[in-house]
C-alpha cells in the first residue's frame, strides 16, 4: 500500500486515527499577491492546464514560491519527493509537494505541510491521500526525532483548495474550500500556518 491508496477507513483501522470536519481558520489576516503571481496566474489560464503536472507548474508552484519569498526562505519546498516513513505499514510514496523546515540539507528535514494535486479534479479523493501523507511525515518526524504535534495538509485541484491538520490523531478536515479568486485568503491561510511553525519550531 502507498498514501494513495489509503481511504479514512484505512487509516482508522490501521493508525486509529478519527477524522471530523470544522473551520480550521478565522480571522486569517489576508495578503496581497505580488504583480509577479497575479502574472503567473494569468499566463496559467491561457495555458491548456489539465494534467496534474501542469497544474504544478503553472498554479500550484508559483503560490508556494510567493509564499517561500514571503518567508526568507523558512522553509524548503520539495516536489515529487519520496517520503518513505514507515515501509511495512504502507507509509511510503510520492509527494505532489512537501514543505519542510530549511535545515540546508539536501535531504527532506522536519515535513510540516504536504500539499496534493487531486487526481482528475478529484478534491475528497486526494483528501484522503493527504491525510495519510499527514500520518507519514509524523511517523517520519519521530523517525529522525524532530516531533511535530501539529501537521497541516492541503488538497487542490488547481482551482480550489481544502486545507487539513493532523492533532492528536484527529485528521481535521477544513469544512471551508478556498479559491483563486480569493488569492489573498488562501495565501493568508498559508501564512497564518507558516506562523505557527516559526513560533513552535526551532
Amino acid at each position: 500500500m502507498a498514501y494513495s491508496n489509503f481511504t479514512f477507513k484505512d487509516l482508522k483501522a490501521d493508525f486509529d486515527v478519527e477524522n471530523k470536519v470544522e473551520k480550521l481558520f478565522s480571522g486569517i489576516r489576508e495578503i496581497q499577491a505580488s504583480d509577479r503571481l497575479l502574472e503567473d496566474l494569468e499566463i496559467a489560464k491561457t495555458q491548456p492546464v489539465r494534467s496534474e503536472k501542469a497544474k504544478s507548474e503553472f498554479i500550484v508552484k508559483p503560490i508556494l514560491v510567493e509564499l517561500l519569498k514571503l518567508n526568507d526562505r523558512f522553509f524548503s519546498i520539495h516536489s515529487g519527493d519520496q517520503l518513505n516513513a514507515d515501509k511495512e505499514r504502507g507509509l511510503v510514496g510520492e509527494c505532489d509537494f512537501i514543505l519542510a523546515r530549511n535545515a540546508g540539507t539536501y535531504d527532506i528535514h522536519t515535513p510540516i505541510i504536504t500539499i496534493v494535486e487531486a487526481k482528475k479534479h478529484d478534491l475528497e479523493a486526494g483528501t484522503s491521500q493527504c491525510a495519510a501523507q499527514l500520518i507519514g511525515a509524523r511517523e517520519y518526524n519521530k523517525i529522525y526525532d524532530n516531533p511535530v504535534h501539529v501537521l497541516y495538509g492541503c488538497v487542490t485541484n488547481g482551482k480550489l483548495w481544502q486545507f487539513l491538520k493532523l492533532e492528536n490523531n484527529i485528521i481535521w478536515v477544513d469544512e471551508e474550500e478556498y479559491t483563486l479568486e480569493l488569492l489573498p485568503k488562501l495565501l493568508g491561510t498559508f501564512q497564518n500556518i507558516v506562523d505557527y511553525y516559526k513560533e513552535h519550531l526551532n
